[in-house]
């Protein structure tokens, strides 16, 4: 055996070092409201899912506007958000807090996730993360002083945390369809697909009210669709919702 050795560094180099992408920041777009949060989260990342995307609501007088999450799952609370009929507004990385944190013995600042409107005024801060986080004391105790924070500024009425392990990838998915779905409303359809599904006794699956609506099957299909958005009809959100879905009256 031959006793000539190859030093490492001249066959293990390692890849150079190269300077950090900047945030993706997005021109503006004719007719569409510009992202307004106090953090652009837009940055390019090879763990987490960030998503661009526009969306409408009533205080935006159903205008488009850009909105920008930091994961998959965020971005599936809020589509939750917009689809429910009592949302006036949302906004997405709304406000800044600062609180002091005893581990790091400094002052922290935080960006809260998104800000939900009701219309009856009241106004919500919802707090996403991880099962994984969430299972850490620690985590707990941010979560408390970024409260503490929030209340001393008077920026809402209360904060929810959500567990984002919750939002699994069919339940992502059909939220992301009952969205698009429901961008095109048609209050006719719905209106006789609910009635069907009160008036049918023997329903079970999606497909039993095709018969009962003298409407297109397509757009019976759709308004199933914006009826379980709306909770007006219930099927399960974690498995594939289609005509042989399980579904039922709310």
């Amino acid at each position: 055996m031959s006793e000539h050795y190859i030093d490492h560094d001249t066959w293990n180099n390692s890849p150079p070092k190269l300077p950090k992408v900047s945030k993706i920041v997005l021109p503006t777009i004719f007719g569409v409201l510009p992202f307004d949060g106090k953090r652009n989260p837009g940055s390019r990342s090879a763990v987490s899912h960030h998503v661009w995307f526009t969306y409408r609501t009533e205080a935006n007088q159903w205008k488009p506007k850009v909105g920008i999450t930091e994961s998959a799952s965020e971005f599936a609370v809020g589509l939750e958000g917009l689809l429910d009929p009592e949302t006036y507004d949302i906004r997405f990385q709304p406000c800044v807090v600062s609180y002091y944190s005893e581990e790091e013995t400094r002052d922290v600042l935080y960006t809260h996730d998104f800000l939900i409107t009701l219309r009856n005024g009241h106004r919500r801060l919802v707090f996403v993360r991880y099962r994984a986080s969430l299972q850490k004391e620690k985590a707990w105790r941010h979560i408390g002083q970024i409260g503490a924070a929030t209340l001393r500024q008077k920026i809402a009425d209360d904060m929810i945390v959500v567990d984002a392990d919750t939002y699994t990838r069919q339940r992502r998915e059909n939220l992301f369809r009952m969205w698009k779905i429901s961008e095109h409303r048609d209050p006719e359809a719905d209106e006789q697909v609910l009635e069907a599904a009160y008036r049918c006794r023997t329903l079970w699956f999606m497909r039993d009210l095709f018969p009962l609506v003298s409407l297109p099957q397509a757009r019976v299909f759709k308004a199933c669709y914006r009826l379980i958005a709306q909770k007006k009809l219930q099927a399960d959100w974690d498995n594939v919702i289609w005509e042989h879905s399980r579904v039922w009256v709310a």
